[in-house]
């Protein structure tokens, strides 16, 4: 049974706990998201939906300082990076209210054969359960919601255990928004009830955020019940460094791009560092200077920029990791140390591919360095991680960059820039990153129902 509960990870008090969901209260959150899809998914029109997601953003504006406290306490994000979380969230739900007519507009088809018209047409393919994690609470449900919204497919929101609070402050916010009900719900939901949730027939599809073995339990069970399922599951991203003209700015861009965001707890954040031989030692001694003046700090100051990581077992299973990386061979030249939840700015070297720390996902303030010889070998470096999410490369070669981007067997790339994002760019992996996109043209079309209208001439 999961226990919803707000636990500070900076003090390590329990702040709140929340009830799980009755299976009655189950059975009536499902009755209504099937019948919102009736009542509103297929009635309103676009405009009307586009209307709504505009009230939402608002609003997200409007509670900002609220929300980003909330999120402070249940996962530790300094202050700063929780209202910039906030603010990415209201963008989202704008962007798809902007482009909500051009998203769904009707799509022409030429005809070969016949004479009349042929268009396809999105329609809602029903109630969708998310599934989502506590690194980011607002984003990565605004990834999922705000399009499946728009297309008039109600939500059923399971939350990470540890992000009630802020689960409640998303239901209120689309209550207040205006929204029927059973068109967005939050549940507490025990793992037995999410079987459940996926088996039954009132839902049409899962979208899951999260590590790699609940990612494959929920592909597994909604495979038997032939459903739709998107996944992301995490990433080892290459930063790859092949020249530079300024060293210092690239560096400064790989640090942002791993430490100066959620305590390295993001899914598409650089964790290994690719660096050719001739830039490798200088790369590696600005990397470790910036780093050692890092220290963890209190997450509701607004000059901290790494806080705690989420959890004390979380910062454990950091120590465990990299007390087995070390036993396999690789080299702390910085950091290595926990107190509570807050783990210093790590810097490992020497890591060889058998080591298991080559294949694994360190989700918290850790880099992983690799000398590479050629761009060949960075590809082959790049490449060799059972991961595919994002990647980075630096190159003063235009030619070489699209090149080795070709290359990467990943589902983004950015090439010379880092926090990058945007509401229209599609984001998603693959290998066992999962499949699937969200964000943009292509995160509205995994949960629709791709109808075909002939008409034939003559007739209107």
């Amino acid at each position: 049974m999961s226990t919803y509960a707000v636990v500070d990870p900076a003090t390590g008090e329990k702040v709140e706990e929340f009830a799980t969901l009755t299976d009655a209260a189950l059975d009536t959150v499902l009755d209504r998201a099937d019948q919102a899809l009736r009542d509103w998914g297929r009635r309103s029109t676009v405009a009307q939906r586009a209307e709504l997601l505009g009230r939402v953003a608002a609003l997200y504006t409007e509670r900002r300082e609220e929300l980003a406290r909330v999120i402070g306490r249940e996962m530790g994000k300094p202050l700063t990076q929780a209202l910039g979380e906030v603010d990415f969230s209201a963008a989202i739900y704008q962007y798809y209210a902007d482009s909500a007519q051009e998203l769904l507009a009707d799509e022409p088809i030429d005809l070969v054969w016949g004479t009349g018209t042929a268009v396809v047409r999105r329609a809602p393919l029903g109630a969708l359960l998310g599934i989502m994690p506590w690194n980011y609470p607002y984003y990565q449900v605004a990834r999922f919601a705000a399009p499946n919204l728009l297309v008039g497919n109600p939500i059923v929101l399971k939350h990470a255990a540890q992000c009630p609070a802020s689960a409640a402050a998303i239901e209120q916010i689309f209550d207040d928004a205006g929204y029927p009900v059973g068109a967005y719900t939050n549940v507490y939901a025990t793992y037995q009830q999410i079987d459940r949730i996926i088996a039954d027939p009132r839902v049409h599809g899962v979208s899951v955020t999260g590590s790699e073995r609940v990612g494959a339990l929920v592909a597994e069970a909604a495979g038997r019940n032939l459903k739709k399922v998107v996944l992301e599951l995490g990433g080892s991203d290459p930063f790859i460094v092949l020249s530079t003209d300024d060293l210092a700015a690239t560096v400064d861009a790989a640090l942002a791009a791993r430490f100066y965001e959620n305590a390295g707890q993001l899914c598409c954040g650089a964790k290994r560092f690719i660096v050719i031989d001739e830039l490798y030692d200088e790369f590696l001694e600005l990397l470790v200077s910036r780093l050692a003046v890092v220290t963890p700090g209190d997450p509701a100051a607004p000059e901290t920029v790494l806080g705690p990581v989420s959890s004390l077992a979380a910062a454990r299973h950091l120590e465990d990791q990299l007390r087995r990386a070390v036993a396999g061979g690789a080299k702390v030249v910085l950091g290595g140390k926990r107190d509570g939840a807050r783990f210093e700015p790590t810097v490992l070297v020497d890591i060889d591919p058998a080591n298991e720390a080559a294949r694994e996902e360190f989700f918290g303030p850790f880099a992983h360095l690799y000398r590479v010889s050629s761009e060949a070998e960075a590809v082959e470096v790049a490449n060799d991680t059972p991961y595919g999410l994002g990647s980075y490369i630096y190159s003063t070669d235009t030619e070489q960059a699209c090149r080795v981007a070709d290359q990467l067997e990943v589902g983004m790339v950015f090439v010379n820039l880092v926090g990058a994002d945007e509401p229209g760019l599609p984001f998603g992996g693959v290998k066992n990153s999962g499949f699937g996109r969200e964000l943009g043209r292509f995160g509205i079309e995994e949960f629709v129902n791709r109808k075909l209208i002939r008409i034939g001439a003559g007739h209107r």
